[in-house]
């Protein structure tokens, strides 16, 4: 029971950072498109396609690692161990971090001319390079506090580290912006090259003040065998997943590279393919993928919990705790789907001031259900050493939709988009819901975690459109959104998908 309340503290205290982080995310979202524009905004989502692919290379599974690792420890109650363990963790983080910075150094005018229209210039993926060796770092260390469950700690100085590359990057393109794209570009990575090497600066020193209290004695001695054995559990599982996730992060940037190319052959100007998507990428996204943040912070801490129980054979426990969670994810994901089937328009004119967003929002919506799912599902598998599995349903999720996108984008447009995003997800989930079941053994509720949940959401959809207030404006959309969470978790109660038995448990 302790433990339990120590994870939803924990989960809790870990989403409340996390909404926090997003909101300044999206409220800097926001900022930016309306200073560089739609076109601009477009750029800059291929500029962090290959971000993307550059801190696969630089972080190369080290965070499942660290995670991994520590939490077997822990378990174990080898407190003595944490610290070699680090060292080599680090030192595999750092590694590869620098390898990762060169490459993109190299390669940096054939990614500015292949991918980038030639609108970005080579110097700039240069100053998006400087961060690899940091945001690596980083993500070493954030597996080590989740190991811990020390996460409220890694998770104040991300607020920080955004808060200040909010600031930053604002003050460079107040007085630096010349209303070129390269120069948007250019400025906003050099501001989030700063930021993350403060993160990691601010990270190594929480991490050494904590590490001197769960080792309060450092009586560690210089063992050749317990050091390889140390590199060899940090490669086997990092690189099997590395492995997966090179080939995963190959294909997911060349997903996004292939967008704009296509959408341009359905007779889009290389402009208005760029303007749609980042409308889509850029604007939609964010704010679907906005109230994923509670479920997120659950995701992560997941693993080590799972982790732990695999150690120790709780198969149980395991069982139990999976129907849980998958119970109140799907429930939370109904219940955001029906927001914004019921407030598209009104969010999309607060947050963007733009109606045709609205659109593309409520379109969107359904798919909530299964992206939010697949995240939980990941942490799970991840946790019950199944993170190869998870790779290779990702690497046929991408291919997949490269080939669908070749396809219908052409032929069909935005349209065509749409429908390789519903199923891209679709397929992804269920592949990975599959895996599931397969491992643990359990059985998918389909009345209780789909039926219902559909229900409810259906009926409380057509009340709140009912007597909701029709007014644009932000204390309408509260009250709003409110009375419809009232019906909402009314019928969950009264369908028995939630009972106060199960609330107390939490209590």
């Amino acid at each position: 029971m302790r433990r339990l309340k120590l994870f939803i503290i924990n989960g809790l205290a870990l989403t409340i950072i996390s909404i926090f982080l997003q909101l300044i995310g999206v409220s800097f979202g926001v900022y930016i498109s309306n200073k560089i524009g739609n076109e601009a905004v477009g750029l800059y989502q291929l500029l962090m396609s290959t971000y993307s692919f550059g801190i696969t290379l630089a972080l190369s599974g080290i965070n499942l690692a660290c995670v991994r690792i520590v939490s077997e420890e822990l378990a174990k109650n080898s407190l003595s161990n944490i610290k070699l363990v680090m060292r080599k963790c680090l030192l595999y983080s750092l590694s590869f971090g620098m390898v990762t910075f060169f490459l993109f150094t190299f390669l940096a005018s054939l990614i500015s001319t292949n991918i980038l229209h030639s609108k970005i210039a080579p110097s700039t993926i240069c100053i998006m390079a400087i961060s690899f060796p940091f945001a690596s770092i980083c993500s070493c260390l954030n597996g080590y506090f989740s190991a811990v469950r020390h996460v409220i700690k890694s998770a104040v100085i991300q607020i920080l580290e955004q808060l200040f590359k909010m600031v930053l990057v604002s003050y460079l393109l107040s007085i630096l912006f010349d209303s070129s794209i390269n120069s948007a570009c250019s400025l906003i990575v050099l501001g989030s090259s700063i930021a993350e090497g403060f993160s990691c600066l601010l990270m190594f020193l929480a991490y050494v003040q904590d590490r001197r209290k769960i080792c309060k004695q450092d009586n560690f001695v210089f063992n050749r065998s317990m050091q390889n054995s140390t590199t060899k559990r940090i490669f086997k599982i990092s690189l099997p997943i590395s492995s997966a996730t090179y080939i995963k992060s190959g294909l997911a940037t060349l997903k996004q590279v292939v967008i704009p190319i296509k959408l341009e052959a359905s007779g889009l100007s290389c402009s208005e393919a760029l303007s749609k998507y980042g409308m889509i990428n850029g604007m939609v996204f964010p704010i679907i993928l906005f109230p994923s943040t509670f479920l997120n912070s659950f995701s992560g801490l997941l693993i080590p919990e799972f982790s732990s129980f695999n150690v120790k054979g709780e198969n149980r426990t395991i069982k139990e705790s999976i129907n849980k969670i998958l119970k109140y994810t799907l429930l939370f994901s109904f219940f955001i789907v029906g927001i914004f089937c019921c407030f598209s328009k009104e969010l999309s004119i607060l947050i963007y001031n733009n109606t045709e967003i609205s659109k593309y929002i409520k379109i969107l919506a359904p798919i909530i259900v299964f992206m939010y799912l697949d995240s939980i599902v990941d942490g799970i598998l991840k946790g019950l050493d199944k993170q190869v599995s998870v790779m290779i349903i990702n690497i046929i999720d991408l291919i997949s939709s490269i080939l669908l996108i070749s396809f219908l984008l052409p032929l069909y447009g935005v349209f065509g988009y749409l429908i390789v995003i519903f199923i891209s997800e679709i397929l992804n989930c269920i592949l990975s819901i599959g895996v599931l079941i397969n491992t643990s053994k359990i059985k998918f509720n389909l009345k209780l975690w789909i039926l219902k949940p559909s229900i409810i959401l259906l009926i409380s959809v057509v009340i709140t459109n009912i007597i909701k207030i029709n007014a644009p404006a932000l204390f309408p959309l509260i009250v709003n959104i409110l009375i419809y969470s009232i019906i909402f978790v009314f019928l969950s109660f009264t369908f028995k998908i939630i009972s106060k038995k199960e609330i107390k448990t939490f209590l």
